[in-house]
């Protein structure tokens, strides 16, 4: 497909901070968007159909499964998750950058079909920090905690499939790295010959 937008994957585990530094990087990039998924699970209190999520019944799910529209999908504790294809596509086509927030499960399914795709793995800095973090949300029971950091560990170790690592020890650090990969994508000699055409042309003209 042929078009002049990007598609991104930003995986991490519970705590690294992936979250805040997309929610700054929209606020400075206006070509960038994040894919609102489709979900089975019932709708939480301050949540908005189509902003949050796509709330929809378990059958339309499963005959979206079965028509092949969506680009990845999981089942996560009982509730069915996934993300559109055709509305990937036309951001694309539009020029935006997409974002996909989705686990190494999901970004290999999407590797599958869209091999081009950028990926992005974010880091804590350390098995400690990264432990501060989910106590300090305060919300947690120590069983909940310890699992979170079991699955932490279990996504982490799936950086390698990744092609760009961000650690965020320094927030303002992180974001000017994430930053810099999405520039630095645009600036790639195709995209900027496909973006700058004419430009192109009319430089290489014949005087």
């Amino acid at each position: 497909m042929n078009s002049l937008g990007h598609l991104y994957i930003i995986s991490a585990p519970s705590g690294a901070g992936k979250t805040s530094l997309v929610r700054q990087l929209l606020g400075r990039d206006p070509q960038v968007v994040v894919s609102v998924s489709h979900t089975t699970r019932p709708m939480r209190a301050g949540e908005v159909d189509g902003r949050d999520y796509n709330f929809i019944s378990m059958e339309r799910f499963d005959a979206k499964i079965e028509q092949g529209l969506f680009l990845e999908y999981a089942e996560v504790f009982g509730n069915k998750y996934g993300t559109s294809q055709l509305w990937v596509e036309e951001q694309l086509r539009q020029g935006r950058d997409v974002i996909l927030e989705i686990d190494w499960q999901g970004a290999q399914q999407v590797r599958r079909l869209m091999p081009r795709t950028r990926s992005i793995f974010i880091l804590p800095p350390s098995r400690e920090e990264l432990e501060t973090r989910l106590r300090g949300r305060g919300t947690d029971s120590e069983e909940v905690i310890a699992r979170r950091l079991s699955e932490a560990v279990s996504e982490m170790s799936h950086y390698g499939e990744y092609d760009y690592l961000i650690v965020n020890d320094h927030f303002d650090e992180a974001l000017a790295d994430l930053v810099a990969v999405f520039r630095a994508v645009r600036l790639k000699q195709d995209v900027q010959q496909l973006r700058h055409e004419q430009l192109l042309e009319s430089l290489l003209s014949q005087l």
